[in-house]
């Protein structure tokens, strides 16, 4: 079997362990597969995310031990000779969001969100890439190619529901899901500074940031400011096909299963930060799954050695303020009204362990309160609200805690760092959430949140 991804990490994986039951094909993939066992833990509605698809139908078809399971039966040849079309692999990942807490939570790691990945490219490679994948997929080049076009359908489907039902019925996306409409201007880097007490930092702005809210982006270029940094905003690089077009980090196109063309993304955006990297000058990211992608999902696209201080220098834009926090950094943090909040962590930043920055910052504010929402995922998981036959589910999962605790805070800010989860947060109850750099740009002048 021919892998779209290197699964080159998982090459020991079952020697001299207790664990049984590795396909028989499949290679390294299969030993990715092969490292569930089998202890439920998938299975479980308490503390912890995993697995939002089991907790919201209470099915354990829908589970990442029945994903496992599915995969061993294709691999062993059980599904036919052409198992990645099968509808039995399709009916058992229908409902995973790719929210990684099982990498995190379950006790052998399992990462269905790359077993998705490869998955979703075997089928792609068989059977074609529907016309939505293409769509949802290619959305950073769609926007820098065509932006004028898709802002004005997207407020004409807004105000049209004629033409938000023959969106779902040609392309099936939801027809009750509004979409959001790129901004007017989009993110735009101003020269930075000659020199700055702290030094250089790199900020690495990712799609959603620079198309729909180029305010998170020009929030963090002002608080890092504001902390000494001299910020230079990562640009491609000289001798790149399209060098007016932002960087991306292919996370759209890996969630949909192309990885060639993630892998293409991947490689311009290390390009762009090969001098920064050279000069160990801190990446620094504000969308959660866009800057993990860089430490994590990188690695198995066969990119080389490059890879490593990408990894050790990518940082969190919380993750970065609280390590810098203990090399002297200050900020002259005011006081802001409402002086309490809600916060909601993206599915990446519980499974990578970054909370505890987010914690931490918002601690900085002078008598300011907050308290993080004990959910599992918002439900929107990128693309996956947004496709008609999982409205329904990407709501239910929202409904479990999040949107509750939201429409219970009354006046109190909401707090999320993740893009999708700010589109299902405002969706579902009206509260428009802040990114943590928008918080602390507002506290850094006083203003009202």
């Amino acid at each position: 079997m021919k892998t779209h991804l290197d699964w080159s990490a998982y090459d020991t994986y079952g020697a001299g362990d207790a664990y049984a039951g590795i396909p028989a094909t499949g290679g390294n993939y299969a030993k990715a597969v092969a490292v569930c066992m089998n202890n439920h833990q998938c299975q479980r509605t308490g503390k912890g995310v995993m697995c939002p698809s089991y907790r919201v139908t209470g099915d354990p078809a829908h589970s990442t031990q029945a994903r496992v399971q599915a995969f061993k039966a294709a691999l062993n040849g059980e599904l036919g000779d052409d198992p990645f079309t099968h509808p039995a692999l399709a009916e058992a990942m229908d409902l995973c969001v790719a929210c990684k807490a099982c990498k995190k939570e379950c006790p052998s790691a399992v990462d269905m969100t790359l077993i998705k990945t490869e998955y979703l490219a075997q089928r792609n490679q068989r059977l074609g890439v529907p016309l939505r994948t293409r769509l949802l997929a290619g959305l950073p080049a769609w926007l820098h190619r065509h932006r004028k076009a898709m802002t004005r359908l997207i407020r004409w489907r807004g105000r049209l529901p004629w033409l938000a039902r023959l969106t779902e019925a040609v392309v099936g996306i939801a027809a009750r899901r509004p979409l959001p409409a790129p901004a007017p201007t989009p993110f735009s880097a101003t020269e930075p500074a000659a020199t700055a007490e702290r030094g250089e930092v790199c900020l690495f702005v990712d799609t959603f940031s620079h198309q729909f809210e180029p305010e998170v982006a020009e929030a963090a270029v002002a608080v890092l400011n504001a902390a000494g940094y001299r910020v230079r905003v990562a640009a491609p690089a000289a001798g790149d096909a399209e060098p007016e077009r932002p960087l991306c980090c292919g996370r759209t196109y890996l969630s949909n299963g192309l990885v060639e063309q993630a892998r293409l993304e991947a490689k311009r955006t290390l390009a762009a930060l090969a001098p920064a990297l050279a000069a160990g000058i801190p990446v620094i990211g504000l969308e959660p799954s866009c800057l993990l992608a860089l430490r994590d999902e990188f690695y198995c696209l066969g990119l080389g050695p490059e890879v490593q201080p990408l990894a050790k220098q990518a940082w969190l834009f919380e993750e970065f303020l609280l390590h810098e926090y203990h090399q002297g950094l200050r900020l002259n943090l005011k006081p802001i009204t409402p002086n309490r909040a809600l916060v909601h962590g993206h599915c990446h930043q519980k499974a990578f362990g970054a909370m505890k920055s987010v914690r931490k910052v918002l601690g900085w504010i002078p008598g300011f309160e907050f308290k993080l929402i004990e959910a599992s995922c918002c439900g929107m998981a990128g693309g996956f609200g947004l496709e008609a036959e999982h409205y329904d589910v990407s709501l239910a999962m929202a409904e479990q805690a999040l949107l509750p605790a939201v429409r219970a805070a009354g006046d109190a800010i909401i707090v999320a760092d993740g893009f999708s989860c700010r589109h299902q947060i405002e969706d579902g109850s009206g509260r428009k959430p802040v990114h943590v750099a928008t918080l602390l740009q507002q506290s850094l002048t006083g203003a009202p949140a």
